[in-house]
This record gives structure tokens, C-alpha cells and sequence, in this order.
């Protein structure tokens, strides 16, 4: 199966790009499923069932999320909605609404993405990344008719998301890094066969720093004060994913970065 991940899709200025350079690349690579991590889709911080519609309109199968995953109030009714395909990380505390994973049926098999968070340089106290998801693992392993599993690793170091992906390599699909909005160039497939990206990067604006205004992000490491961060509304916009073609539950052929920035 190939699948189309998308990393993090930033505000207004994202969505509109997509809906400019989805249908294409849907037409020319004809992806099986298609997933985006949204955690900075609404406004640049969490989501709305507005713009999950938006996305699921588009053609999106099924979404990741992260650290601001609970930004807005209706997040709590969304994650608990299972026709909806939202996942936020499973290393969140037990008693968080929704689930950390979840099931695509593609075919007679079935896609399972996993969400998970990081630890290092964030802000709140998460539990185990590593840990989490074996306790997942040891649950779908014992389905078979699991065809891909892919894990979002929603992380701000690098070093952790590379030891994910070794610790992974021979019993996922795919691990794929989200959160820093900075696209990485170190996709390929692991010696065990688990393809690895340390991160996808956004799909938002160029001109602004991380999807965000700059003139206010520059203000802020000068002075140190609190701001209020407005995402870049308009400019050239870079829409970057990776299309992963994944041979089984532990395995895939390739993974490779898709980029191409637009003037809206």
C-alpha cells in the first residue's frame, strides 16, 4: 500500500495550499491512504471540526496531532469520534479523551497509525514513548490482517526520534517525525526494513518562522516578553509529506519527500 503522510499543516495559509496541490498529487502518485498531522491546523494551534472537515473533503483518511492536540474545547468530542480518524498521542496520561492509534481499512487489510509524543526539550511530562508503543505492538501483532503500521513520532529532538526508529526498525512500517515544522533529509528505509524520516516538516507559510509571523518571533527573542503568535496568512507556502510504499507490517520498499511550494 502507499500512503501519503503529510507533517504539520499550519493555519488557514496551509489548508488553501493543499487544496491547490492535494488533487494533483493524489492524480499522480494515486495513494492508498492519505494522513496529515493537524495539531496546528486550526488558526496554528489544535484543530475544529471545521477544519477537519475541511481536510476529510480533500480526500484525508485519517489524522495525527501533538502537544496542542487539546487547544480547543470540541478537541476532547473530535478524538472520541471514532468515524473521524484522529489519534492523539497514546503516551498522553490514561485517563486523556480518545485513543492513541488508529485502523484504515484499505482493501482486505489494514493500516494502523500510531501517535506518539516525545519527552525531550517539551514542555509537559509525558510517559514513555518507547514503552507505549510496545504495549500497541503487542496488541495488533496478534491481528492478521494488519498490512502497514505506521508510527508519528511528534518530537522535538532528533536524537530521540532516531532512537525510535532503531528501536522500531523490523516491527513497523514506518516512523516518521513531526512537530519542528523544519523538514529533515535523512529518509531511507532501515536495515531491518522500517522506513525513516526524522521529520516531514509543514505544509504553511514560507515567509514567516515555522508557519508563524515573524515579525512577532523576532520581537519576542528580543525583548523575552509573552506574544501572541498569528500564523503567516498569505506568501509563498511550501506543502511537504513523504509517500511511503510499505510491503507489509514490518516492512517497506521506499519512503521519499514530496515538496512544492506555491505564491497564495
Amino acid at each position: 500500500m502507499k500512503v501519503l503522510f503529510f507533517g504539520d499543516i499550519v493555519a488557514k495559509l496551509g489548508r488553501r495550499a493543499l487544496a491547490q496541490v492535494l488533487p494533483e498529487w493524489k492524480k499522480q502518485y494515486q495513494p492508498d491512504a492519505i494522513i496529515g498531522n493537524i495539531e496546528n491546523l486550526a488558526h496554528g494551534s489544535g484543530f475544529t471540526s471545521a477544519t477537519v472537515k475541511e481536510l476529510q473533503e480533500l480526500g484525508f483518511d485519517g489524522f495525527t496531532s501533538g502537544d496542542h492536540a487539546f487547544k480547543h474545547l470540541e478537541a476532547e468530542s473530535l478524538v472520541q469520534d471514532k468515524s473521524l480518524f484522529i489519534a492523539r498521542p497514546a503516551n498522553y496520561p490514561p485517563q486523556v479523551p480518545g485513543q492513541g492509534y488508529f485502523k484504515l481499512t484499505i482493501g482486505t487489510r489494514e493500516l494502523v497509525v500510531i501517535n506518539l509524543i516525545g519527552r525531550v526539550f517539551m514542555d509537559d511530562n509525558y510517559d514513555c514513548p518507547f514503552r507505549t508503543v510496545d504495549k500497541i505492538l503487542q496488541e495488533i501483532n496478534q491481528q492478521d490482517n494488519i498490512g502497514g503500521i505506521i508510527v508519528d513520532i511528534h518530537a522535538e529532538a532528533t536524537s530521540e526520534k532516531i532512537a525510535l526508529g532503531w528501536y522500531l526498525d523490523g516491527r513497523v512500517s514506518a516512523v516518521v517525525g513531526t512537530h519542528t515544522h523544519i523538514v529533515t533529509a535523512d529518509e531511507w528505509v532501515l536495515p531491518n526494513g522500517t522506513a525513516y524520516i526524522s521529520d516531514i516538516g509543514m505544509t504553511g507559510g514560507r515567509e514567516g518562522v515555522i508557519g508563524v509571523n515573524k515579525d512577532i518571533i523576532i520581537k519576542k527573542f528580543l525583548n523575552q516578553l509573552p506574544a501572541k503568535f498569528e500564523p503567516v496568512e498569505s506568501g509563498i507556502t511550501a506543502v511537504q509529506a513523504v509517500l511511503i510504499n510499505i510491503e507489509s507490517s514490518t516492512k517497506s520498499q521506499s519512503i521519499i519527500r514530496l515538496k512544492k511550494e506555491i505564491t497564495i
